[in-house]
């Protein structure tokens, strides 16, 4: 039981973030589509929303390894 309780919190952890870097794909690239000439802007706001999306998703990890670690 305790195996499945990490099985499903750890995907819960990942799928968070990964919907998050879905969207931001999507966004960024819908929004070139519109304005190219606007590509440095979109592309920082991109790369810094990523980085936000990802430190989260090893934050979670690390706290559900701290919480379950034997």
């Amino acid at each position: 039981m305790r195996n499945l309780i990490i099985i499903l919190v750890m995907f819960v952890t990942i799928l968070g973030p990964s919907a998050v870097i879905a969207a931001i794909g999507f966004a960024s690239i819908k929004a070139l589509g519109r304005n190219p000439s606007s590509a440095p802007k979109i592309l920082l706001a991109m790369i810094v929303t990523l980085i936000f999306a990802e430190a989260i998703a090893v934050i979670a990890l690390l706290i559900l390894f701290q919480l379950f670690g034997t």
